[in-house]
């Protein structure tokens, strides 16, 4: 029996150096699509699109799902009536989906066109917001309004935020997502966690594809669209219909904006459970959206449906060949954003690291492999410190333990190392959004850049873990009483 064992373990040592081969070419190909990260993420720290004031007001319609929201609903609802924008081209439309308690009642009293569903099966928010639009469709008609805004109950809008997003809108572009802020920052380090997230999302992703008249990625909430997407309803349901919407939308062409002058405020979960209960729906959904829309981005890339309609016959033309060009770019890089990398990585590891490359050591054994050894910053520095370290092993189960042991620690390493970047790079994002993150003490800040990381290991371990779940979509519970009053109230306190 031990020696049908160690045949096998010597006949998988004898792939190790093609399975490396092959990950390194896999890793390669991935990292194709995310070497131009680092040009967005420099763009993104000096400029950012802006839009000029407009004297054209369009009509608009605001969709607020809510699902048990009587605690919230009510401070969105006197935000959206503070605004400085004419009233009567606003029409708020809430959907009280499944709910128990006193949502509906609550949206009427405050002048919202509330409809109730109720369905057990068909339970996300992507089918709160189909029923909506067919409501809407039946009783007003998609084009009635020119353009749909879509928020979350607990959200809250500055008193200027659809006159900004008018600008942008009033420019021609057909998607537009805003600045999102945070109006519980402080209330704990996991809520800081999240708020640190979207504050990132906004320098390293929206200011620089805005800018480039690229494809920036939805994210959830906040956002504006023109009436001709859903001109035969709305048919983004999964578990993240914000990613499937911004898939789909890119593979047809469109840009995707950021204005950066229309801030609203967002409550983040403050319990871990919730959070990763969260999280795990994001991650299956990221997983869904990628094998709904991987196919057709990456086909663009190639085709790029902008590039020159056929059936028109139309001349090509300078503006047409960057059209396509552009469209070809924004199709690579949302494909980009919808690989789950991690989750390749994590399989490569398994298989050609850790079975692979153990298997290896089993028969050869080890001679002085060094401890501390890899490209990151972590590794160069406990050498510097302790100096060169070698590990030595016996051919046989010693070297096969030991190979798995050192891997491990490799592993360990290099997320280390990613994790302290991460934690300086929450000192650059307090730096440079200073302005606009509510004031809290110094130690906070410091903590809360110690515990960011936590937010992406969340991510990971969440994508491992939503294999293996059924995930299923779960409101977010919202208990905030903070309203647009109380943030406006302490910002006129600070600039004083």
């Amino acid at each position: 029996m031990l020696e049908i064992l160690e045949s096998m373990v010597n006949s998988l040592g004898g792939l190790y150096f093609v399975g490396n081969k092959l990950m390194k070419a896999i890793l390669w190909f991935i990292g194709i699509f995310s070497f131009h990260k680092a040009t967005y993420i420099l763009i993104g720290f000096f400029f950012t699109r802006k839009f000029k004031p407009t004297e054209n007001k369009h009509k608009y319609a605001i969709l607020i799902p809510a699902r048990n929201e009587e605690a919230v609903i009510g401070n969105i609802l006197k935000s959206i009536q503070k605004q400085d924008y004419p009233s009567e081209l606003l029409t708020v439309f809430v959907v009280a989906d499944n709910c128990t308690d006193n949502t509906a009642s609550v949206a009427r009293k405050m002048g919202a066109v509330c409809y109730e569903r109720f369905n057990n099966e068909e339970r996300t928010k992507g089918f709160a917001l189909k029923y909506l639009f067919e409501c809407i469709e039946r009783d007003y008609g998609i084009e009635n309004f020119e353009g749909y805004f879509v928020f979350d109950s607990d959200n809250l809008l500055s008193k200027d935020y659809v006159t900004r997003m008018n600008e942008a809108f009033d420019e021609g572009v057909k998607i537009i997502t805003s600045y999102r802020n945070t109006k519980n920052f402080d209330e704990n380090w996991i809520a800081s966690t999240y708020a640190l997230h979207w504050l990132r999302s906004i320098r390293n992703n929206h200011r620089a594809r805005s800018i480039l008249r690229l494809a920036t990625n939805i994210q959830g909430t906040g956002f504006l669209f023109a009436n001709e997407l859903v001109k035969d309803g709305w048919k983004y349901t999964s578990l993240t219909e914000d990613r499937a919407f911004t898939a789909d939308a890119v593979a047809h062409g469109y840009q995707i904006s950021y204005c950066d002058a229309a801030m609203f405020y967002d409550e983040q979960p403050v319990n871990l459970r919730i959070a990763f209960r969260q999280r795990t729906r994001w991650a299956k959904g990221h997983l869904l959206a990628f094998v709904e829309t991987g196919w057709p981005l990456f086909k663009n890339i190639f085709i790029g449906n902008s590039y020159r309609d056929k059936s028109k016959k139309e001349k090509l033309t300078k503006e047409r060949v960057i059209a396509g060009i552009r469209h070809r770019w924004m199709a690579f890089d949302t494909l980009g954003q919808l690989i789950p990398s991690s989750l390749i990585n994590l399989f490569l590891w398994l298989i050609v690291t850790i079975i692979l490359y153990s298997s290896y050591r089993f028969g050869t054994g080890m001679e002085n492999q060094a401890l501390f050894t890899g490209s990151n910053f972590l590794s160069k520095f406990l050498k510097w410190i302790f100096g060169p370290v070698y590990i030595n092993a016996k051919p046989g189960i010693q070297a096969f333990w030991f190979s798995i042991a050192l891997s491990t620690f490799w592993r360990i390493l290099g997320k280390l190392a990613y994790d302290i970047r991460n934690m300086l790079n929450a000192v650059y994002v307090f730096i440079v959004e200073n302005k606009k993150i509510k004031k809290i003490p110094l130690y906070k800040k410091i903590l809360y850049c110690i515990t960011w990381p936590v937010f992406d290991m969340f991510g990971r371990y969440a994508m491992y873990a939503s294999l293996f779940m059924n995930v299923t979509w779960k409101p977010i519970p919202h208990t905030s009483k903070v309203t647009i009053d109380d943030i406006e109230s302490k910002e006129s306190d600070n600039e004083k």
